[in-house]
């Protein structure tokens, strides 16, 4: 998709007109006109750049942050449990809290794609056959990554493509199926319910592309817990 339709959505997403994300952003009214018709193309990370403002204004009461392993590779940290579950995750609630996500777009850090969240992850995320199966620890991972979906996003890597296979995704995903790896941890609280140290798991998002060119995520799957690995902040 070019820089131009991006910025423009972006900037609809919030609702504003341009005289209002103008004074919002700080970027002058002529110039976001000059972007969203195409006849100037700003730099490819100006669009991240607005994402990114954004993103932190409409969610920045979560507790969630990314840092780096030893190796440089980047972790998104979850501070809070909010789904415990002790004997089995409220998928329900799970499914009301991802909906605050729909109609945004975050970024993918390594290769600048858009990556948009529609109305269908909430019950896909929540629902999906993948989701039915997951028990212990990985439900409970799962249903807390629900709150760092637009970092896990950004810190993505290893796109790998492939070809739509199923015919009811004819439509959603007539251009295909991307996944990405990513990462997360999750505190482990003492006796005393200070949090002792993280545990980091994987997952490998699964991005539909759709036939008007988007790029929206669909699922989080294949999440697993690093085996002995475990992490300080």
């Amino acid at each position: 998709m070019d820089i131009a339709t991006t910025i423009k959505e972006l900037r609809e997403s919030t609702g504003m007109s341009r005289k209002e994300f103008s004074e919002h952003t700080g970027i002058p009214v002529r110039t976001l006109e000059d972007w969203e018709a195409g006849r100037r193309t700003p730099p490819n990370y100006i669009p991240r750049l607005i994402a990114y403002q954004l993103l932190f204004e409409k969610h920045k009461k979560r507790n969630v942050s990314v840092i780096e392993d030893a190796e440089g590779n980047k972790i998104v940290v979850i501070n809070d449990i909010a789904f415990k579950g002790r004997r089995s995750i409220q998928w329900d609630d799970v499914e009301k809290y991802l909906k605050r996500y729909v109609g945004d777009i975050f970024s993918i850090a390594e290769d600048n794609e858009m990556i948009y969240i529609g109305s269908e992850l909430p019950s896909e995320y929540a629902g999906s056959v993948y989701t039915k199966k997951l028990k212990g620890a990985d439900a409970k991972a799962k249903a807390n990554a629900a709150q760092a979906i637009p970092e896990m996003i950004e810190i993505a890597t290893n796109g790998i493509y492939e070809e739509n296979r199923k015919s009811k995704h004819g439509r959603d995903a007539k251009n295909g199926w991307y996944r990405y790896d990513t990462r997360f941890a999750l505190p482990v609280y003492g006796d005393d319910e200070s949090i002792e140290r993280y545990n980091i798991f994987q997952g490998r998002l699964l991005i539909r592309h759709a036939s008007s060119g988007k790029k929206y995520l669909y699922d989080v799957l294949e999440i697993k817990k690093e085996t002995g690995k475990s992490c300080q902040t």
